[in-house]
């Protein structure tokens, strides 16, 4: 019986004629050759997804002392941030002619962080990027990846970004006239939660304030309407806030629910802002208040970070979406 003849792999020359280019461009384009100009990257890009072609990490990286690919350890990728920041890993490291290679772990625990880490180096990658890390997660990466560039998503001046935008979404209530206002913040050891806590404390620093009061969630729903009760209480007593800055939409959202069982209008009894402005934060009952970041321009920062061009993309400021869940005291 006659055999079929073998499907010949796409080669670069099969690239460069789609494409349009000589193969001396592919082959820049693949390994991240700094003077190429956008459009012509991305025909490259396209034409390597249209033909299916394959890069051979390990024999280029044998060569370069590269493998093109990122390495990205996430965890609670059920949460909104932490799901839509892989992907925007994945799409700025596409831009760049990168790939990633991703690993989930139990942030949490340091074992799990390193097991994660070591899966990622045996595949060759060239830097490793930490998404929604807890404060320990970035040192048990370190620890167990001497020397290979490390960098968290949200960290080092994503970091700055996060504080400012928690700031700008009190300083909103502020100009709405409330001076009581509560925080509800996401887990302690969580580097993003920290940073937010931040800017809620500065942005009350600054206009003379203090914190009303303070409850923590993990950034679930479930966790914002399982605080609605003890905010329902806090609410009652004399001199109540009479805002809340919500650490993350999700969190806000669950804490309205559960507000709203309570028998508690918002916002006319208080208002609410979150943070993130995710895909259904306009659907809200109320509409929700919230704080966009540019995680597309972060994604990009981080990346150039890793590869050691960080002064290539910078993250773009943070911006309030104001909707229908915060109104001016005594409205």
């Amino acid at each position: 019986m006659t055999q079929p003849a073998p499907v010949r792999a796409v080669g670069v020359r099969d690239v460069a004629a789609h494409a349009g280019v000589s193969t001396q461009t592919v082959s820049r384009v693949l390994n991240g050759h700094p003077h190429i100009r956008p459009e012509t990257r991305q025909r490259v890009l396209d034409a390597i997804q249209a033909l299916g072609y394959r890069i051979n990490n390990a024999a280029r990286a044998l060569g370069t002392s590269t493998s093109r690919t990122l390495g990205v350890v996430a965890s609670d990728a059920a949460l909104y941030g932490p799901a839509e920041g892989v992907a925007a890993l994945e799409a700025a490291a596409r831009t760049g002619g990168r790939w990633i290679a991703t690993a989930y772990a139990d942030a949490a625990d340091a074992s799990s962080v390193e097991a994660a880490v070591k899966h990622l180096l045996a595949q060759g990658v060239d830097g490793i990027v930490l998404v929604a890390p807890h404060t320990r997660t970035l040192e048990a990466a370190t620890a167990a990846a001497p020397g290979v560039p490390i960098v968290a998503l949200h960290g080092g001046t994503g970091v700055a970004t996060q504080s400012a935008g928690a700031a700008l979404a009190v300083a909103h209530l502020i100009d709405l006239g409330h001076r009581r206002i509560a925080e509800v913040a996401g887990p302690g050891d969580w580097l993003e939660a920290t940073a937010r806590s931040r800017g809620v404390a500065d942005a009350l620093d600054s206009a003379g304030l203090t914190l009303a009061d303070r409850w923590e969630g993990d950034w679930s729903a479930a966790a914002g309407y399982a605080l609605a009760e003890a905010v329902a209480e806090a609410l009652g007593r004399a001199q109540a806030p009479t805002a809340l800055a919500v650490a993350n939409d999700q969190m806000a959202l669950g804490l309205m629910a559960g507000l709203r069982a309570q028998g508690i209008d918002v916002p006319r009894e208080v208002s609410v802002v979150g943070f993130d402005d995710n895909p259904d934060s306009a659907f809200y009952l109320p509409a929700l208040t919230t704080v966009r970041l540019d995680l597309a321009s972060e994604a990009r920062r981080v990346v150039a970070e890793v590869v050691g061009a960080p002064g290539e993309a910078f993250a773009e400021p943070p911006v309030l979406v104001v909707r229908d869940s915060a109104i001016p005291l005594g409205d």
